[in-house]
């Protein structure tokens, strides 16, 4: 069926969403929303049958709804203060008020552009703005005995999947109609990607037994049908909710970093001159992990070349973002103009996508070398709420409050984003935080050791060798604390707590605190 309103085009056998001649990518439950309010135009739909058709009977929160209306009112060119098309009826639910037209068996302009034989767009013809990675989740096989099995969980695992992987706003992620389409739903996982026409495949199965879920994962490359990543996972289900979302959450942010990270080394390998904005994008990224000074100028080189290849990349931005922060935490260069550059361009990735998890990262950290400890926080709150499977969001809150805000409330953040990514390129960081935090309680032993943990990871940067070499000294392992001591006179000869207490942020106890160790191995 094709719907139209004002300049806007829906056609919801192909899932596609087109706003004049620019083809608008949701997020799969923003889409399903448009289209049921349009399709019940004629009635006030309530929030709670939006809950009960949209969520099938999930477990959600008023704020996840308003979330949705405000992304479906964007995604049309409305708002809340327009309400032309999406108007909100106060105490009753919602209306779709735009002036549309269904038709039944009609052809959409994109529609003209689709390749006969499969229904599929032809890559050389159709333009649907700069090209990301795509991926496709297909429905999880249920291999529960029948006295065992629970209707519906595999398909609402990979519903959850879906949904949380599009929230993170980095991948092109096919809507759950496409991947459950009858004719796709009986294809074999790498035929079915072929068909799809996407990057990257999720496949796999579950089982219930003894009121234990276990789910066996596969990502694979569609094009050579490698396999990029496998995982188990086995969890009790006292609580089946819960458990799904713990699983969703962690297969959302393996999947999203192994695709970056198989993205990142075939960039890698790419003549320079030859790259498109999203391989300079990951190019930058890989020289941006190495966490060194020249390696960080070669990532600004090839973040500004994305945003030039394409002005409306948030994430080029946030990268770019990235080396002006690392540029002022690290001292690399002057201070204030990089903290300047760095809000600068949080702000240009914010324009550029406003529901990006990383552009409201981005913003809270250049908050936080301004020294707005609570603007910061709220700012990273934000980007938790936009995508909570975002390891990397739950990682600088846990930096920020570690220093100066509630250090309990950053050692949980520290675990969680551990949790959804062990293997992350800033786990001496995720580490690092909570090695803080725990002697801001002065709990100097246990901060010795996940501090020791962060240092031993390969790209430990300077501040975090010093980081270990202070706790070690508080906790009064003053041998192994003059080791580093040694390893950072290497790196820097003249290196005093007076570089690492700049760097940071902390609050009068917590200087006081690693002054204190420092002065016990003479680096005062």
């Amino acid at each position: 069926m094709l719907l139209t309103f004002r300049d806007v085009e829906i056609d919801t056998s192909l899932f596609t969403l087109r706003v004049g001649k620019q083809v608008s990518h949701v997020e799969p439950q923003v889409f399903d929303l448009i289209v049921y309010l349009a399709q019940h135009r004629d009635r006030i739909v309530s929030q709670q049958e939006l809950f009960e058709t949209l969520w099938a009977g999930k477990v959600v929160t008023e704020s996840s709804l308003r979330s949705c209306i405000k992304a479906a009112r964007q995604a049309v060119g409305d708002s809340g203060d327009l309400q032309n098309c999406i108007a909100t009826i106060r105490h009753r639910g919602y209306r779709f008020v735009a002036a549309a037209q269904a038709i039944e068996g009609a052809e959409s302009k994109l529609a003209t552009l689709l390749t006969p034989a499969t229904g599929l767009a032809k890559t050389d013809t159709i333009t649907a703005g700069p090209r990301r990675a795509s991926i496709a989740v297909m429905p999880f096989a249920d291999l529960s005995a029948p006295s065992e099995s629970r209707a519906g969980i595999a398909d609402a695992l990979v519903h959850d999947v879906i949904f949380q992987l599009a929230q993170m706003r980095i991948l092109f992620v096919i809507a759950q109609g496409s991947v459950f389409a009858p004719h796709v739903r009986r294809l074999e996982a790498h035929e079915a990607g072929r068909l799809l026409q996407v990057d990257y495949v999720v496949s796999g199965s579950l089982r219930v037994e003894n009121a234990r879920l276990s789910l066996s994962l596969e990502l694979a490359e569609t094009c050579t049908g490698r396999i990029v990543w496998v995982e188990d996972f086995c969890e009790a289900m006292d609580d089946a909710l819960l458990v799904l979302n713990q699983i969703g959450g962690k297969i959302v942010a393996s999947v999203a970093s192994e695709v970056e990270l198989t993205e990142r080394n075939r960039a890698i390998l790419r003549p320079p001159d030859s790259l498109d904005a999203w391989e300079a994008y990951h190019r930058g990224l890989w020289h941006m992990y190495r966490f060194n000074q020249q390696d960080n100028q070669q990532a600004q080189h090839f973040f500004d070349m994305a945003v030039r290849l394409d002005p409306s990349f948030s994430r080029a931005y946030t990268g770019l973002s990235f080396t002006h922060f690392q540029n002022a935490f690290q001292g690399w260069a002057p201070r204030e103009t990089q903290v300047n550059l760095a809000f600068k361009t949080a702000s240009l990735s914010l324009e550029a996508d406003e529901r990006n998890p990383a552009a409201h990262l981005a913003m809270g950290r250049a908050l936080w070398l301004r020294g707005d400890q609570a603007q910061s926080v709220s700012e990273l709150g934000q980007t938790i709420d936009l995508s909570p499977s975002f390891a990397l969001g739950h990682y600088t809150l846990a930096f920020v409050q570690a220093q100066a805000g509630d250090p309990h409330a950053a050692i949980l953040s520290s675990d969680h984003s551990r949790l959804l990514s062990p293997f992350d390129p800033l786990l001496f960081g995720m580490l690092g935080a909570r090695a803080i935090a725990h002697v801001r309680l002065s709990q100097f032993s246990e901060a010795a050791e996940w501090a020791v943990k962060a240092a031993a990871r390969p790209n430990a940067h300077i501040h975090i060798l010093a980081l270990a070499a202070f706790c070690l000294a508080l906790a009064d392992s003053l041998t192994e604390a003059r080791s580093l001591v040694a390893a950072i006179r290497k790196l820097q000869a003249q290196y005093k707590v007076d570089d690492f207490i700049l760097a940071f942020r902390f609050d009068a106890q917590g200087a006081s605190l690693f002054r204190q160790g420092a002065r016990l191995i003479d680096m005062a």
